[in-house]
C-alpha cells in the first residue's frame, strides 16, 4: 500500500510544469463525460477519445466482497476467477469454450478481457481495437463470457486448492498477519473486515457461483464506463450487445433494490494488538475507520494526508520517524475510502526493539497534526505537487477510465475532474484542520504490532520517551 503511494508521488514529480496544468484543463475541456441510462436500466458514462483507435470498457456491479455472506467470504472473487475458466454453449448454437479455447479466442482478436472483484464491485474489463470487424467480435465474445460462464466443477476445485495454498503461505508473512488483524479490529463484524479462509472457500460450490451470477450480475444493475475512439451511437450499440446475455430479473419483479450494507461503526476505544512473530522486522499499523468516497471532506483529507504521510520523503511522518530518528526506512499514511467507510492507516516496518518508540512517535505526529493542521508552507508545497501532477491522472485512456469509474461508482458530478485543481487550490489550513478533527480521533486508534518476542509493555518500560516533534520550517510554535 505504502510502496504504491511512493510510486504515485514519484510519478507526479516527473510532470510539474505550469504547461502541464494548462494541458490537463484544455484536454479535459474537449473530453466531456456523457451519461445516459439504457432501456435495460444500465447506466453508461462515455468519454469520446479519438486519439488512438482503441476503446476501454469497464462494467461494474455492486457485487464486491462486501456482499459476500460471512460464511462464504471469497464468493465474489471466486466468481471473478471462474469467469474466464469456461463458457457454456450459447442459445444461438455457439459451442462451449473451455479456458484454453477462450484464451486462444482473445489472442486471435488481439483484445483483452478480464473479470475482477474488490470490496465494492464486481467488474468486467474489455480492451479492443475499434476496427469494426474486430470490435464486434470482441464485444460478442465478451457478452458470451459475461452471460454464460460454465463454472466447471473440476476447475473450481483446482482453483480452490491453489487459493487454499496461497492463504496458508500468506499467513507465514508478518505483513499479512498485521493486515488481517488490523482489518478485523477496525471493521469488526462489518464485511470490510471479512477475509476468505479455507473454511469459507470450502462452503462455496458451483451452485453458489451460479446463484451469485443470477442475483447480482443483471443488466439493470450494470454501470458501464467507456473511454475510446467511439461515438455515442457506437457506444450505445456496444453496450446493448455487451449486456444482452446477462441474467434478467425474475418475471414481473423488475430490478429489485439490493439490501443496504450496514455502515462501518466508529471505534469506542483504543485497541492494541501485539503479536509475537519470528521476523527481522516488526510490522506496525495504526488507524481507525475513515470515510466514504463521496464524503465532502475527501479533498481536504487527501491534501492533508499528503502532508502528514502520503507525500513520500517530504511528509511529516517520514521526517520524524525516518529522518530524525532512523526508526524505519519507509513510513506512510493514507485513507482508503469506498462505498462504506474504509480505513485510515499509518504503516511502517521497524526493528522489533524499536517498535514501541516508532508507535509513540507516529501517534504524536498524528495527534499534533489533527490538533494544529499543516503550516502554510506545507500546504503550498502539497498543492504544487498535487496540482502539478494532475495531468498524470488523465494522460491515458486507462487512467481516464479509472476516473470515470470513480465518478460513476460514487455518484460524483460529471464535471468533477474539470474542477479538481480549482478545488484543491482553494483549500485552506483551516479547512484541512477542521476536516481532520471531524474525521479522526487519535485517542481511539487500533494499533497492531506484529514481530518480536517480547511483550510491548515490557519493551515500553525500557524504551526512551519520544523526543518532542520538532516544528517544520515556518511552522507555528
Amino acid at each position: 500500500m505504502f510502496s504504491n503511494t511512493l510510486k504515485k508521488i514519484a510519478a507526479r514529480a516527473l510532470f510539474v510544469s505550469a504547461g502541464a496544468i494548462c494541458y490537463a484543463h484544455s484536454a479535459w475541456a474537449i473530453l466531456p463525460i456523457q451519461h445516459w441510462t439504457e432501456p435495460s436500466g444500465a447506466g453508461v458514462w462515455l468519454v469520446e477519445s479519438p486519439g488512438i483507435p482503441m476503446v476501454d470498457v469497464q462494467v461494474d456491479f455492486d457485487a464486491g466482497s462486501r456482499r459476500d455472506p460471512a460464511a462464504q467470504a471469497g464468493l465474489a472473487r471466486a466468481a471473478a476467477v471462474m469467469a474466464s475458466r469456461g463458457v457454456a454453449a450459447g442459445p444461438d448454437g455457439s459451442p462451449a469454450l473451455d479456458e484454453n479455447a477462450l484464451g486462444e479466442a482473445w489472442a486471435d482478436l488481439g483484445a483483452g478481457f478480464d473479470a475482477s472483484a474488490d470490496r465494492d464491485a464486481f467488474s468486467y474489463s474489455l480492451r479492443s481495437l475499434t476496427d469494426p470487424a474486430l470490435l464486434d467480435r470482441a464485444v460478442r465474445l465478451a457478452a458470451r463470457q459475461m452471460g454464460h460462464p460454465s463454472y466447471p466443477a473440476d476447475i473450481w476445485q483446482r482453483e480452490r486448492t491453489s487459493w487454499d495454498a496461497a492463504i496458508k503461505e500468506a499467513e507465514t508473512r508478518p505483513g499479512t498477519v498485521a493486515a488481517q488483524t488490523f482489518a478485523a479490529d477496525v471493521f469488526g463484524s462489518h464485511p470490510y473486515g471479512q477475509r476468505a479462509t479455507a473454511e469459507t472457500l470450502a462452503r462455496i460450490g458451483v451452485a453458489d457461483l451460479q446463484a451469485f451470477h443470477q442475483r447480482y450480475l443483471q443488466a439493470c444493475r450494470a454501470r458501464v464506463a467507456i473511454v475510446g475512439a467511439v461515438s455515442r451511437a457506437q457506444a450505445q450499440a456496444l453496450v446493448q450487445t455487451l449486456l444482452s446475455q446477462l441474467p434478467q430479473p425474475p418475471q414481473g419483479q423488475g430490478c429489485a433494490a439490493l439490501p443496504p450494507v450496514p455502515a462501518v461503526q466508529p471505534l469506542a476505544k483504543a485497541v492494541e494488538q501485539n503479536i509475537p512473530f519470528a521476523s527481522a522486522q516488526a510490522h506496525v499499523l495504526i488507524g481507525q475507520p475513515g470515510i466514504v468516497r463521496k464524503d465532502p471532506d475527501f479533498l481536504a483529507l487527501l491534501v492533508g494526508n499528503h502532508i502528514l504521510g502520503g507525500g513520500g520523503f517530504t511528509s511529516r511522518l517520514t521526517n520524524e520517524v525516518r529522518e530524525k530518528r532512523g526508526l524505519s526506512y519507509s513510513v506512510g499514511s493514507g485513507f482508503s475510502p469506498g462505498l462504506n467507510a474504509g480505513a485510515f492507516v499509518i504503516g511502517l516496518q521497524t526493528r522489533p526493539d524499536q517498535a514501541v518508540q516508532a508507535v509513540q512517535v507516529s501517534q504524536e505526529v498524528l495527534k499534533r497534526f489533527v490538533e494544529q493542521g499543516p503550516t502554510e508552507a506545507e500546504l503550498r508545497a502539497a498543492k504544487d505537487n498535487l496540482i502539478g501532477g494532475f495531468a498524470l491522472r488523465i494522460d491515458s485512456n486507462r487512467k481516464l477510465l479509472g476516473n470515470v469509474v470513480n465518478i460513476a461508482t460514487n455518484g460524483l458530478p460529471l464535471d468533477y475532474l474539470e474542477h479538481w485543481t480549482d478545488r484543491v487550490a482553494a483549500l485552506t489550513v483551516a479547512d484541512i484542520r477542521a476536516a481532520f478533527q471531524r474525521k479522526l480521533q487519535p485517542d481511539r486508534m487500533v494499533t497492531v504490532v506484529v514481530g518480536g518476542a517480547a511483550a510491548p509493555a515490557a519493551q515500553a518500560a525500557a524504551a526512551p520517551a519520544p523526543a518532542p516533534a520538532a516544528s517544520a520550517p515556518g511552522a507555528r510554535p
